[in-house]
């Protein structure tokens, strides 16, 4: 999957999980659950949704590099997908 799709997928599942907020409106580099009001279940729903759609494990200690929309993206498209 290329930059492109991993950016759509995020998106589409911050939508899921947020859906009356403007991804675009977001401040990338400010943290995710402020920006996006979301608590820490929804963040972990993200977690697990991301994780299944892109096939790829997200263990719990990373979770400190997936603060802010840009860290999640680079966290994501830095990460080898299963096939």
């Amino acid at each position: 999957m290329n930059s492109t799709e991993i950016e759509t997928v995020l998106r589409e599942e911050l939508r899921r999980i947020a859906p009356d907020i403007d991804i675009d409106d977001i401040n990338q580099n400010g943290e995710l659950r402020e920006e996006m009001d979301i608590d820490s279940m929804d963040f972990l729903n993200l977690v697990t949704a991301l994780g299944k759609r892109l096939n790829l494990a997200m263990p719990e200690a990373d979770y400190a590099r997936m603060v802010t929309f840009s860290d999640m993206l680079n966290y994501l498209q830095s990460r080898p997908q299963s096939q």
